[in-house]
């Protein structure tokens, strides 16, 4: 693990304003959700020279949590 990369997954950005995204550092399958302003939000990804997570990374993420989370791959109860 590359605890110097940085890694961003956009959650959801809310009508007032405001950024939610999961942070994480060295592997983007472990991470913090946060919340900030979009200027602030800006910011913390400049200073952390953030790597974005892209759609198809989230989404094989996702499906990899699901393994542990039901016991196998694509099971969603």
């Amino acid at each position: 693990m590359d605890i110097t990369r940085r890694f961003v997954r956009l959650s959801s950005v809310r009508p007032d304003g405001y950024v939610e995204f999961v942070f994480s550092i060295g592997d983007p399958e472990i991470g913090v959700d946060l919340i900030l302003s979009r200027a602030a939000y800006d910011e913390f990804c400049k200073v952390n020279h953030v790597t974005f997570v892209t759609l198809e990374q989230a989404v094989a993420i996702d499906f990899d949590k699901s393994k542990w989370r039901f016991g196998r791959p694509g099971i969603s109860e």
